[in-house]
């Protein structure tokens, strides 16, 4: 696939045809690497200041983990962002700004004594980090390709920035406190942003571009090529040689004092070595990608790390052998001589796989250096967060020094083995061209030759797909179709049951000895809700963009965070409130997957089968909260995973709970889900979408009309699931309600699927008016059965209610497309019959999507509604008959909108009126 430039002129900028004199390179290039290594420097800071802290606040590894990784975490996040405008705004301008930035968050990190503002202050600090991606742009435009791989290794070698760090930290520190670190470091990046500024200059292609008065690419240009599985591949060989650098350079010196015992300044030294051969050598690692290719520099790269990281990971062991004369003892441990020269010799082999990493991105995609080269540095950077607090997690976990190691080991043999077989894949595609027409790489065969693209398109991209054709469907579209959507009806069943998963974890975690208020735990209960309902509206647009096979298994995968996270954070009573609000955010993953699920399901199928298919994909994956609520009960009895799942925890009342268990048990599911996403699923080549057509929903009145009434009916089902165990818990704490909760989530999904034939009878309209007309009995029914303390009818009055929402989620999507149909004449008088009704599918679908995104809030606001009540009043009855009040509002726009006589739908459902020709089959039925 190609991504050339719509402009010829602005294609003739963009190809670096405007390359700048020798000496304008060199002062790019020294500029840039001398800003470059001041931000890192800062970038690293807790690698020192962190020990000090650490001892300061009685930090666990776990959240020393988190404090140095934080940083890391703003400075990946931003790269893309800042990658992307700096193409479009220059790097003179966005590199002084991201460092001032940085640098005023690291001033008042000096002033913060307390554990959550430094995590706050950490995260501006970070900024410096995504200074990375600004100089890779700025940089590459002031070079020609074959000098490059050469230009981008010498900026690279910024990285010393941290050596600078480990060597003059420790002293200042030992003189002035880690606060004077703090503002000598911040003073320090001021300064150079502001001699950046006065001293650069614009880079020729934006140069030519003010000149010219071309326009940047727009947002959506430069991320096009971010959906090439390429891209994924190149982040995750950088999450690696640089994800895997930062970290070490944050955790060695934590790592020689605890094992080796030695002092502070000796061990910042020593991890300086590291740092220096992770970085010097990144010039060289260019210098080779120029010369023999940045493919073999890889290969050496994975393999000589993998035998690193062998002798890294191997603990220190006793061995007795009974010998025929008696028993013979020997061991195996790794000294600190021999452990720091393996250590230089594995950030040797890292300097250079950097290097090669980002060899690739100007050759592969000139035009799109920003948005790639951020991207990877991205991923690259977000491993130097993640991986820190693996590794203090898997050291508490394990109680093993080495443990950090053997994740490593395991990364880098999952990125060789990818990369091989890709690599493999590639070269068999290529097997039938004439070798001397190849460009360097076999892949770039589809990005410099149209006619050879459909030798190197991946098998997995189905470039021609029409399940309209009845010969195509029933010849091979038909089976791929049913295969994607049952690899997706699980993925999304996982997603529901991690998006609720806290509704049932914060109802025990009193229990185990964590003192949080009512209210404080109805948060931890509604914040999942909250992220994931808007992730939704993101989510909406992103399978155009990354392609739907691999946006379901990033997604799918990103489930591991927040599974692993609660397991890990439950086993310890002394685990920050801060960190629970975290993993309750990122829950949300879950619930955001909705919605890119549902898009990527409907490219697959014919209309007259999507409504089937979307819901068997959504009603089984409502199926998840009710799996979830069934399942978590029965797995935090029992030690499920033996020794690997850790400790019981002791409940007040002398049980034993392995609350862990909750999160653990989705992992191995998921993990397997995850393979079965990128193996089986396909992407299909012409599947997009354009966010201006669609935008025109946010001018429908009905759009907004339609969100109001789907919250009353899936906001409900998501709301209440997500409060309910937690509500019950409160107001009857003699029952063992996790038992029972599961049966209303259950009820409302198969209701849902059950009742789709009354609203095609009767009409969406007046199916959806008496459902709010009984959810209002619903709310009058737990009202008067909480006042008579009766668990039995306060559950049944739950899932009477938990039923209707089943039967509302299909009326209300009923009503959509009749809505849009009556709409678009009258809106839109000038198109034709077939435009008018294709502009009325296409406008349903928006309006499904959307609304679909709206009412998840659903799962935020109910169950912080029920909190909300009991905090003030000691009841949640203020919450209910609020909800009494919204569900007669409902009830009264229906009516009034649609049902009521001369109501838009009123007619047409009681056969007054011609239906609207065409109804568009695939929305009836499909729910959130």
């Amino acid at each position: 696939m190609q991504f050339r430039p719509k402009c010829q002129n602005r294609d003739r900028i963009m190809q670096g045809q405007e390359i700048a004199t020798s000496g304008e390179q060199n002062r790019a290039l020294g500029l840039s690497t001398f800003a470059f290594t001041i931000c890192f420097a800062v970038w690293t800071i807790f690698a020192i200041v962190g020990i000090e802290i650490k001892a300061e606040l009685g930090l666990s590894d776990t959240q020393f983990g988190l404090l140095v990784g934080t940083p890391i975490l703003t400075g990946s996040l931003s790269r893309l962002l800042l990658g992307v405008w700096t193409d479009q705004h220059g790097g003179r301008i966005v590199f002084p700004i991201t460092m001032l930035a940085s640098a005023a968050s690291t001033f008042l990190l000096s002033y913060t004594d307390s554990y959550l503002m430094m995590l706050l202050a950490a995260l501006g600090l970070g900024l410096a980090g995504g200074g990375f991606a600004v100089g890779v742009a700025y940089v590459s435009k002031f070079y020609p390709l074959e000098k490059q791989g050469s230009a981008l290794g010498f900026f690279g070698m910024g990285n010393v920035g941290a050596a600078v760090t480990k060597f003059l930290a420790p002293w200042v520190m030992v003189a002035i406190g880690w606060q004077g670190v703090a503002q000598v470091w911040a003073g320090a990046l001021a300064i150079v942003a502001v001699l950046f500024y006065l001293f650069a200059k614009d880079d020729p292609e934006f140069a030519a571009r003010k000149t010219s008065g071309v326009k940047a690419k727009s947002l959506l240009e430069q991320l096009e090529p971010l959906r090439n599985e390429q891209v994924w591949r190149f982040s995750l060989y950088y999450f690696f040689v640089f994800g895997a650098f930062v970290a070490l350079a944050l955790w060695l010196p934590n790592y020689m004092v605890g094992l080796y015992g030695i002092d502070v300044k000796l061990a910042g030294m020593l991890a300086a070595t590291f740092s220096l051969s992770a970085s010097v050598f990144r010039a060289y690692g260019g210098v080779l990608s120029d010369k023999y290719g940045a493919r073999k520099i890889m290969y050496a790269t994975f393999g000589v790390s993998l035998i690193c990281l062998f002798m890294l990971s191997y603990p220190a062991t006793d061995y007795v052998i009974h010998g025929i004369e008696g028993d013979i003892t020997f061991s195996t441990s790794m000294n600190l001589v021999p452990f720091v020269i393996t250590v230089f010799v594995l950030g040797f082999f890292m300097s250079l796989g950097k290097a090669a990493v980002y060899k690739h991105i100007p050759v592969y995609y000139p035009g799109h250096v920003g948005s790639v080269g951020g991207l990877v540095g991205l991923v690259g950077g977000l491993g130097g967060f993640i991986l820190p607090i693996v590794f203090g997690a898997v050291s508490d976990l394990t109680g093993i020094w080495t443990s950090c190691f053997m994740v490593l080991f395991a990364l880098v043999g999952v990125a060789l083995a990818w990369m091989h077989i890709a690599i493999r894949q590639m070269e068999q595609k290529a097997s039938g061209i004439d070798t001397r027409s190849l460009p360097e790489f076999p892949e770039m065969a589809e990005l410099h030759d149209e006619e050879k693209q459909a030798v190197a398109t991946p098998s997995k991209v189905l470039t021609e797909w029409k399940p309209e054709d009845p010969g195509f469907w029933e010849q091979s579209g038909e089976r791929i179709a049913r295969r994607n959507l049952y690899i997706s009806i699980p993925a999304l069943l996982l997603a529901f049951s991690v998006w609720m998963v806290w509704s049932m974890v914060v109802a025990k975690l009193p229990s185990i000895g964590f003192d949080y208020t009512t209210d404080q735990l109805f948060w931890l209960a509604a914040l999942p809700g909250l992220s994931g309902a808007t992730l939704r509206i993101f989510y909406s647009f992103v399978v155009p963009i990354f392609g739907g096979r691999l946006w379901t298994t990033m997604s799918t995968a990103s489930l591991l965070i927040p599974a692993f996270g609660i397991g890990y954070a439950v086993q310890n009573p002394d685990t920050p409130y801060i960190i629970f609000l975290v993993l309750a955010l990122l829950c949300g993953f879950g619930g955001g997957n909705f919605a890119s699920s549902m898009s990527n399901i409907s490219f697959f199928f014919p209309k007259a089968q999507k409504g089937n298919a979307l819901a068997l994909n959504a009603g089984l994956g409502n199926l998840g909260v009710s799996v979830m609520q069934f399942l978590v009960p029965l797995v935090i009895v029992a030690s499920v995973f033996g020794a690997l799942g850790g400790e019981p925890q002791r409940t007040a009342e002398g049980g034993e709970l392995w609350l862990q268990n909750a999160g653990f048990i989705w992992v191995p599911f998921i993990m397997v889900s995850t393979l079965l996403a990128w193996f089986g699923m396909n992407d299909i080549a012409d599947a997009k979408a354009s966010f201006s057509e669609q935008s025109v929903i946010f001018q429908r009145k009905h759009n907004w009309l339609m969100c109001w009434l789907y919250t009353g009916t899936f906001g409900s089902f998501i709301g209440f699931s997500a409060g309910l165990p937690l509500l019950a818990k409160h107001q009857f704490p003699d029952v063992d309600v996790l038992q029972f909760v599961f049966l209303g989530p259950l009820v409302g999904a198969l209701s849902r699927a059950a009742t789709g034939w009354v609203s095609d009878k009767w009409g969406g309209a007046r199916v959806t008016f008496w459902v709010f007309v009984l959810m209002m009995l619903g709310v009058l029914g737990v009202v008067y059965f909480l006042e008579a303390a009766n668990w039995w009818g306060f559950l049944g009055a739950f899932i009477f209610m938990f039923f209707m929402t089943g039967v509302g989620n299909a009326s209300t999507f009923q009503m959509i497309p009749n809505i849009m149909r009556q709409e678009v004449p009258r809106l839109m008088p000038e198109l034709d019959a077939t435009a008018r009704v294709r502009q009325a599918e296409k406008e349903s679908a928006a309006i499904v999507g959307f609304t679909s995104a709206i009412a998840a809030y659903g799962a935020f606001f109910i169950p912080k509604s029920f909190g909300s009540a009991i905090a003030s009043t000691g009841s949640p009855m203020a919450a209910l008959w609020g909800f009494f009040i919204f569900y007669a509002s409902c009830a009264a726009l229906t009516w009034w909108a649609y049902t009521r006589r001369g109501g838009l739908l009123h007619d047409i459902e009681r056969g007054r009126a011609p239906a609207p020709v065409g109804t568009p089959a695939q929305l009836k039925g499909a729910t959130a």
